[in-house]
């Protein structure tokens, strides 16, 4: 009798040694792989560091300014280029109906309209003193 027991507290301490050692090595694979983690957390901190330094450089008020001169022709804008109000041309009347599938189409089937002013377009309007 004393024999079985002493076999069963053996096999007990046996099992509880591998399950401690199974513990104890999968908590050393959690730490290196959170070691890992950490690691790559900070590459991607300096990284994502270094895009906004990069960033601010090149959206630079002063930068954007110099390479608009150098690269766009554009000019200041000049107070006669805006038109009065009452100058805009009349809206034209609705030539499509409001619930037609294909509106282009539709206004493309009424060529007695082709000549009709956009909102872009106006016609010219005759000066004063000249017929």
């Amino acid at each position: 009798m004393m024999r079985i027991l002493n076999i069963c507290v053996i096999t007990a301490l046996v099992a509880a040694a591998a399950y401690v050692y199974k513990i104890k090595f999968e908590s050393t694979r959690e730490v290196q792989r959170v070691a890992k983690l950490r690691s790559e957390i900070r590459k991607e901190n300096d990284t994502i560091a270094t895009l906004r330094a990069e960033w601010s450089k090149l959206d630079n008020p002063a930068r954007l300014q110099q390479l608009a001169r150098r690269h766009l022709d554009l000019r200041p804008i000049d107070p006669k280029q805006f038109d009065q109000l009452d100058r805009l041309p009349e809206r034209p009347a609705d030539l499509v109906p409001l619930d037609s599938a294909d509106p282009i189409a539709a206004l493309l089937e009424k060529p007695e309209f082709s000549d009709l002013p956009t909102g872009s377009i106006a016609k010219p309007r005759p000066q004063k003193g000249k017929p």
